[in-house]
């Protein structure tokens, strides 16, 4: 009976990768392992694509620590149910945690998880982009 043979190593995202080193990693997974990625990058394409969701997550970037529901609604002007939609399709990513204080009048805050934290080089690499290209 074989064991089951290590997974690849995953480089550093700030290294960079050219377009031969990200087809060899691809390829250095088996055939289950590429589908699970798959899918995965495709769930969070479409999550990261709703309306609002880029900017909610960039909030919390930019943001030192926890934030509150009225802070965000402020800052990125969302209809406050849109925002709440959104809020709670990050928590059950597992991208942020809620937590609700017993107050009146009610207070809640969202604070980025360390999996949406490794996600916000992301988004320096398009401000990056931003800086050096106009749509």
């Amino acid at each position: 009976m074989t064991e089951p043979s290590d997974p690849p190593e995953v480089p550093d995202l700030s290294v960079g990768l050219s377009r031969e080193d990200a087809v060899a990693l691809r390829e250095s997974f088996d055939a289950v392992e590429q589908d699970r990625i798959s899918r995965t990058v495709a769930d969070l394409l479409d999550l990261l694509g709703k309306t609002h969701t880029m900017a909610v997550l960039s909030a919390f970037a930019f943001a030192e620590g926890s934030l509150r529901f009225s802070d965000i609604e402020a800052e990125l002007d969302i209809a406050p149910n849109t925002l709440s939609t959104r809020l709670r399709e990050l928590t059950d990513a597992g991208l942020l945690d809620r937590r609700a204080y017993d107050e009146v009048p009610p207070r809640v805050e969202y604070t980025p998880t360390e999996k949406a934290e490794s996600l916000f080089p992301v988004f320096a690499h398009l401000h990056h982009w931003a800086i050096e290209h106009d749509l």
